[in-house]
């Protein structure tokens, strides 16, 4: 079985567990919790597994992969049914945009050891750190709002009427934003497919809840 090193709260986790749901794989979570004892990230156990002290990692039998798109992308091709891509170059490309401009450009600036640093090191106020993350976010979104109006190839998702890479990395962002009280008047069409998102088992069951201590 499949087995997923998973912070039930990271975008990056998220992203994969809608993809494997979306793919009907069953898989083990073992959970990797970024804020008990000093991050178990840093654990000489999980550095084994995966040196950048990143989550998600999926073990595949003896084979390690990480980074949650290349992770989606093996999936993807080790599993064709309900793909994940669309197969005309053009589209597969303008998908893979979508993306990458959520999990390269706009979710690093906003990752949790981002904002740590912004208060822990440099010691910005929890006001300023807000400011920052409520920045980057609208530039972010107004962006992608854009770029789909534009294009107008968004159906009840981000490019048709079925759900690709584009829309599994922007149900995390705008769960995210939400999050931190952001305001997303401005983004209907973001707004739109991220509910019709929401209604997929596959994003129900991917849901971020917290774990139950025993």
């Amino acid at each position: 079985m499949l087995k997923l090193y998973d912070y039930y709260r990271s975008s990056a986790c998220f992203r994969v567990r809608i993809a494997l749901n979306l793919k009907g794989l069953d898989f083990q979570t073992i959970p990797v919790h970024l804020v008990n004892n000093g991050g178990e990230q840093f654990s000489e156990a999980y550095q084994k597994i995966n040196p950048q002290c990143l989550v998600p990692s999926l073990m595949d039998g003896n084979r390690i992969l990480t980074q949650s798109l290349a992770i989606i992308e093996y999936l993807d091709e080790i599993v064709p049914e309900n793909p994940l891509l669309p197969e005309n170059p053009y589209e597969k490309a303008l998908v893979r945009a979508f993306a990458l401009a959520i999990a390269a450009d706009l979710h690093p600036l906003n990752n949790s050891r981002v904002l740590k640093y912004l208060t822990n090191e440099l010691h910005h106020s929890e006001e300023q750190k807000t400011q920052w993350y409520h920045h980057w976010i609208a530039k972010g979104l107004t962006a992608l709002e854009k770029q789909l109006t534009s294009l107008n190839l968004s159906g009840d998702f981000c490019f048709g009427s079925q759900p690709t890479l584009a829309d599994i990395c922007l149900v995390p962002q705008m769960y995210n934003a939400r999050r931190f009280a952001c305001n997303l008047d401005h983004y209907p069409t973001l707004v739109r497919i991220d509910e019709n998102c929401q209604k997929l088992a596959a994003v129900k069951k991917a849901w971020p809840t917290e774990p139950v201590t025993q």
